[in-house]
């Protein structure tokens, strides 16, 4: 095992000698109320590039997003390492969509590269004047993500989005609930236009939510018709034949994203494909494992008590087996961070589950929680924020959330945390239920 350097320890110093860090809260905060929905304008002309956004296509590519209210926009991305030379140009491809008496721009979407790791890249989409930059992740660790669901578009949504573009973190993971569009499109437009500042500059992956899915009986039965136009994200990549559920890697961690509003049990496609992609990961390179999904499968809060459950029982055994390390999920407006669980019950080997629906949204904070509080649940708080989990090396991370001032961002919890690839005793157990699993087989035989 790698030595920590002593920052490292120290933090974890303080945090085992100081467990009031945990589950202490201030007393005296007032709870942030819900702030105004913002609509932001278009002021571009209707050829230039609006709601630019980056996501992550393969080890080193980008997909470059972007919508012109002008049907004759090309969708061609120029690119190059200084500002205003671009020796590359990659062509994509376009979109557009209907939503009753709504007609969506042209959305233009363009993978780019292949990109080295961890460089700032300048670009220009569809030929217009105005110039974007992004930097891509490194090839290896130490990696930073930041973690905000049920973004919306608020004054709390901008004051979140401020304080993740004050850190240099590499990618922006989002569980669910992003426009709050609720199937009123120019929403779409307008949160495309709030989060460009910073969806242009690092690469945004995202899982649908139940305010993406904008069914209507007969004419939109399937719903996600806008989400899926807009965020495409690398799912034919990863194998999968639906953009609501994929997943991709980047410096030695593996992320997947599920969707807990498309089939689940164990006969869907999603299933088939979790169990396969699981077990192409090999712990060994890729020591790391992030899953994100939108309807929690623990909660304390009172907020959609048990909505989770059903996924939970179909795909949970899944995730312990293949020893994921962390679960990421929004729907309920609070922060909560439950210990390693595996079926309601305190397990080493099981991953930590987090709830961090908390970004911004209209709706409000869900501030009521069950009492008396759960064991498994080890922090909770109903206030808006974001998290950072920064990956050090192969066996540790730090994880930190940070609760939403007025003017600045207030770490509230922050833990160590070590990869279960690291643990010989988890791995040691899966091993053992393969070979046994593989011996039956033989017998049967």
């Amino acid at each position: 095992m790698k030595k920590l350097c002593l920052p490292v320890l120290s933090l974890f110093l303080i945090i085992c000698l100081s467990p009031q860090l945990l589950k202490a809260q201030d007393d005296d905060f007032i709870r942030q109320p819900p702030r105004r929905v913002i609509f932001t304008k278009h002021t571009r002309s209707d050829s230039d590039p609006q709601q630019v956004h980056i996501s992550l296509v393969g080890k080193d590519h980008m997909r470059v997003s972007w919508v012109t209210n002008s049907k004759h926009g090309k969708s061609v991305v120029e690119y190059g390492k200084a500002p205003g030379k671009y020796n590359s140009k990659a062509t994509g491809e376009d979109t557009s969509y209907k939503y009753f008496f709504y007609s969506s721009g042209k959305i233009h979407h363009v993978t780019i590269g292949p990109l080295e790791p961890a460089t700032i890249y300048y670009y220009r989409c569809g030929c217009s004047e105005q110039e974007f930059s992004f930097k891509t992740p490194p090839q290896k660790l130490p990696l930073e993500f930041a973690v905000a669901g049920d973004l919306g578009q608020t004054e709390w949504t901008n004051s979140t989005l401020e304080h993740i573009g004050s850190i240099d973190y590499d990618v922006l993971l989002l569980p669910g609930d992003l426009s709050y569009a609720d199937t009123h499109q120019p929403l779409w437009d307008s949160f495309g236009r709030i989060v460009e500042p910073y969806a242009s500059k690092r690469p945004w992956m995202v899982t649908q939510g139940n305010h993406e899915i904008e069914s209507f009986p007969i004419i939109y039965p399937t719903g996600f018709k806008a989400y899926n136009a807009r965020w495409r994200m690398p799912y034919q990549e990863s194998g999968s034949t639906s953009n609501l559920y994929y997943s991709f890697e980047v410096a030695g961690t593996h992320v997947i994203m599920l969707g807990s509003y498309v089939e689940f049990d164990a006969e869907s496609d999603q299933y088939r494909w979790l169990q396969a992609d699981l077990a192409k990961i090999d712990r060994k390179k890729t020591p790391w494992v992030v899953v994100l999904l939108h309807a929690p499968w623990y909660n304390t809060n009172t907020a959609h008590q048990g909505e989770g459950e059903s996924m939970r029982q179909a795909m949970e055994e899944l995730l312990y087996n293949a020893r994921v390390d962390v679960v990421f999920a929004g729907h309920v407006h609070a922060y909560e961070r439950f210990t390693r669980i595996y079926n309601n019950e305190a397990d080493p080997c099981g991953p930590v589950y987090m709830t961090i629906g908390d970004g911004g949204n209209r709706e409000g904070l869900a501030l009521t929680f069950e009492e008396p509080a759960s064991p498994l649940s080890l922090y909770r708080e109903p206030s808006f924020g974001h998290g950072r989990l920064r990956i050090v090396n192969e066996t540790h991370a730090f994880w930190g959330w940070h609760r939403n001032n007025d003017s600045n961002s207030v770490v509230k919890d922050q833990f160590l945390l070590e990869s279960l690839s690291s643990s010989k005793t988890c791995l040691k157990s899966v091993n053992q239920k393969e070979k046994t699993a593989s011996s039956s087989v033989n017998d049967e035989l």
